[in-house]
């Protein structure tokens, strides 16, 4: 029987490991460092911009290089030399370049004309304020002295105005600056008229037994309002009912609810 010999199998060259799993390695690693550089540098960027914008609020804006040396006031027909006068106190803790509102609100509280104010500037030095006044709506009589009086109830003490353009407020009584609660309500009522019916209105009183502010109409009825709210949307509804063909003559028109007017008398 014949035999063969059996070559015991040479061990070859240990196999090469593959690249690809390596290269996919090598690429995952590539764009994580690239983040973390784009990360740091965002970080940096950031940081620079938080430093310049710190540097601007709390050093910059307040260099004397813009400090404040001339102010103008423009929309004050009354009292505009104080007005001018109190800007000037309180902008000499300003620049051009930081403008403190609240400050410029404050120094004009004490003008019951001036609504609002409001403010722009000039480089270097220059600030431009302009004021918005409260207009008269009507007028009162206390102390035997006739003083106009703005719709959301101000005294406009100094203000000018014709007694006879405006209706008169009956009554009334102010604390400090202010109307009291029913003369305010009853200027709100007369600050929102309807132009066309401005020149119409004879008279204006408070009337608890009718709820609220009453108007006499020249030609026409009394027309009842309730309190000072909503003033525009109960014009709206007595204009309504006043220009119908079919309101009649009634002796009074009830808009306390300007969404259901009520006819009577």
């Amino acid at each position: 029987m014949a035999t063969r010999a059996l070559s015991p199998r040479r061990p070859g060259p240990p196999a090469a490991r593959k690249a690809g799993p390596a290269g996919a390695t090598s690429a995952r690693q590539r764009p994580a460092g690239r983040g973390v550089v784009f990360r740091r540098r965002a970080i940096a960027a950031g940081a620079l911009l938080i430093a310049l914008y710190a540097g601007y609020m709390l050093w910059f804006r307040n260099l004397g290089w813009f400090a404040i040396d001339e102010v103008t006031v423009e929309g004050a027909s009354t009292s505009q030399r104080q007005i001018e006068a109190s800007v000037e106190r309180v902008s000499g803790d300003m620049t051009t370049l930081h403008i403190k509102d609240g400050e410029l609100r404050d120094a004009v509280a004490r003008f019951p004309t001036v609504a609002s104010v409001s403010a722009t500037t000039s480089l270097p030095h220059t600030l431009h304020v302009r004021v918005t006044e409260r207009l008269p709506a009507a007028y009162v009589q206390i102390g035997g002295r006739r003083t106009p009086v703005s719709a959301d109830g101000y005294l406009l003490a100094g203000a000018s105005f014709e007694s006879k353009a405006l209706p008169r407020i009956q009554g009334a009584s102010a604390h400090g600056a202010r109307l009291d609660e029913d003369a305010a309500a009853q200027a709100a009522i007369l600050g929102a008229t309807p132009e066309p019916l401005r020149e119409r209105i004879t008279s204006s009183s408070w009337e608890e037994d009718e709820g609220g502010v009453v108007l006499q109409l020249e030609n026409g009825p009394e027309v009842r309002f309730g309190d000072g709210s909503r003033a525009a949307d109960k014009w709206s509804a007595a204009a309504a009912v006043l220009s119908s063909s079919e309101r009649g003559s009634p002796s009074y028109l009830d808009v306390s609810v300007p969404e259901r007017p009520v006819s009577g008398g």
